[in-house]
C-alpha cells in the first residue's frame, strides 16, 4: 500500500524476491527439458540472489545479482519468461475461477430464487406496477433500479381504442391468462424460453414477453383490478359464475381459434399506456453446503435440495422450500395451520405467520396428499418440504418427499438485491 514511499533498498529486496519466485517456477516446469549447463546457470544465479538476501547485502550488490538472474531466465524461461500481461491476466483469472468453482462445489453456492413459492420469506421475480404514466421512474431512476434490484421495464401502449380484454387460458398452463412459449435469450446470449402474452384492444392485439418463472397474473390483477386482494383466478371465477366472459376468435400459427376473454373494465384510447410494470429480480443468496455433512437438517430451516430423484418433477434442478418434516413425523393440514405430530408446527416465524395468516402469509392449503385433512407420514431417509406461499407453491403436497441424499444445504445470506431483505436468510 505504501510502496510509493518505500526505500530503494526495500524495493530491491522485493524485486529480488519476485525474480526468485519466477526462477523457482521455471525450474519446476522446465528442469526436464533444459540442457545441464543452462539448468546449472539458473540454479547458481538463483542461489546467489538468495544468499544476498540472507546476508542483507546492499542495494548495488542486489541489483547485480538480479541482473545475472534475469539473464539466466532469458535463456532458460521459455514461455514463462518474458511473460506478457495477457498471459498474466489469463493465469490470474484461471486460478480465480478454479478457486470459485471449488468453493461453489464444496462450501458455499450462490442460488437465485426463481418463483414466489416461498413468498414473502423469499422473493422470486415480482412485478412493480405503475397505474399512471406520471408514476413511471425517470431514466436515472430506472438505471438505479436496474443496479439495486435488477429492475427491467415493460411499457405497452394501446394499439387501438376500446376495452382491454385478456384471453383466458384453456387450462393445463400456468396462470389464468393464455400465453405462448417462445424461444428467447437470457443476457442477449444464452438460449432460454419466454412466455409471450397477447392483449386485445378493439380489433388489435399487442404482445409482451416475460421470463417463464415470472408470475404475470399478479401484474394483471394489480393493473386491471387495483385494490382487489383476491387472486386473479378468483376474480375470473366470479366472471365465469356471472357469465361475463366475452367470446371471440384469434389467429394462431395453427389457424383461427375460439377464445374466451376476461373483461377488465378498463377502456383506453389508441396510443395510451395500456400496461406498465418493472420486473424485479428474485432474491439471490448463498447456500451453506457444508453443515448437512455433520448435522441433521432441522424443521423450520430453509432447505435447498436437488430434484433428480423426485419422479413427479422430472429433471435435475435446485429447489428451495421450508423443511416441515423429518423421518417418522406425521403431518396434516387443517387450513390455515400445519400440524406436526398432533401439534401446530413450530421452528420458524413463517409457521406462526401462516397459522394466523399474518403479514401476507396466506396459510397452508389442504391440497394434493394433504387433501381433506389426510395425515402424511415421512418415511425413512426422507424429508417433507412445503413452500411458505401455500397458495402458489408446487411442493411436497403434490410430489411427495425429498430423499435425504439429495439435501444440499440451508440458505445463509441474501446478497442481492439491495433491499431490506439484504442480510442473513430467514
Amino acid at each position: 500500500m505504501f510502496g510509493l514511499f518505500a526505500s530503494q533498498h526495500r524495493k530491491a529486496r522485493k524485486l529480488a524476491s519476485d525474480w526468485l519466485e519466477l526462477a523457482d517456477k521455471v525450474f519446476h516446469y522446465r528442469r526436464d527439458v533444459l540442457p545441464p549447463a543452462d539448468l546449472a546457470a539458473l540454479t547458481g544465479t538463483a542461489n546467489q540472489v538468495k544468499s544476498l538476501l540472507r546476508e542483507k547485502a546492499d542495494t548495488a550488490k542486489l541489483k547485480l545479482g538480479i541482473d545475472a538472474l534475469e539473464a539466466a531466465l532469458r535463456r532458460t524461461g521459455g514461455s514463462h519468461y518474458p511473460k506478457s500481461s495477457l498471459v498474466e491476466n489469463v493465469e490470474f483469472f484461471l486460478v480465480a475461477a478454479i478457486v470459485i468453482l471449488g468453493l461453489r462445489a464444496f462450501y458455499v453456492q450462490p442460488f437465485k430464487i426463481p418463483t414466489n413459492s416461498m413468498w414473502p420469506s423469499y422473493y422470486g421475480m415480482t412485478g412493480e406496477v405503475y397505474l399512471d404514466k406520471a408514476d413511471e421512474p425517470s431514466t436515472p431512476l430506472r438505471a438505479l433500479g436496474f443496479v439495486t434490484v435488477g429492475a427491467k421495464a415493460r411499457r405497452i401502449d394501446a394499439p387501438d381504442t376500446g376495452e382491454v380484454l385478456l384471453p383466458l387460458s384453456g387450462g393445463g398452463s400456468r396462470g389464468v391468462v393464455a400465453y405462448n412459449e417462445v424461444p428467447g435469450r437470457s443476457w442477449f446470449i444464452f438460449p432460454t424460453k419466454l412466455r409471450e402474452y397477447h392483449f386485445f384492444v378493439g380489433n388489435r392485439s399487442v404482445t409482451t414477453r416475460v421470463p417463464m418463472d415470472f408470475d404475470m397474473d399478479w401484474v394483471l390483477r394489480d393493473t386491471f383490478f387495483p385494490g382487489d386482494k383476491r387472486s386473479l383466478s378468483e376474480i375470473v371465477r366470479e366472471q365465469i359464475d356471472q357469465d361475463r366472459l366475452v367470446a371471440g376468435q384469434v389467429s394462431t400459427s395453427r389457424g383461427p381459434a375460439n377464445v374466451q376473454f376476461v373483461r377488465t373494465g378498463k377502456t383506453v384510447r389508441s396510443g395510451e399506456r395500456l400496461l406498465s410494470f418493472d420486473i424485479l429480480t428474485g432474491d439471490q443468496l448463498f447456500v451453506d453446503r457444508v453443515s448437512y455433512h455433520f448435522v441433521r437438517p432441522q424443521v423450520g430451516e430453509g432447505f435447498v435440495f436437488r430434484t433428480g430423484n423426485i419422479p413427479d418433477l422430472g429433471g435435475d434442478q435446485y429447489y428451495i422450500k421450508r423443511l416441515v418434516g423429518v423421518p417418522g413425523d406425521e403431518l396434516r393440514i387443517a387450513r390455515p395451520v400445519l400440524y406436526r405430530n398432533g401439534e401446530p408446527i413450530t421452528g420458524s416465524v413463517a409457521f406462526a405467520k401462516n397459522a394466523t395468516e399474518a403479514d401476507s402469509y396466506v396459510g397452508y392449503r389442504q391440497e394434493g396428499r394433504f387433501r381433506d385433512g389426510a395425515t402424511v407420514t415421512v418415511g425413512e431417509d426422507q424429508y417433507m418440504t412445503l413452500g411458505d406461499n401455500s397458495a402458489n407453491s408446487l411442493d411436497g403436497r403434490y410430489w411427495g418427499t425429498v430423499p435425504a441424499k439429495d439435501a444440499v444445504g440451508r440458505p445463509l445470506f441474501i446478497y442481492y438485491p439491495f433491499t431490506k431483505r439484504w442480510g442473513p436468510a430467514p
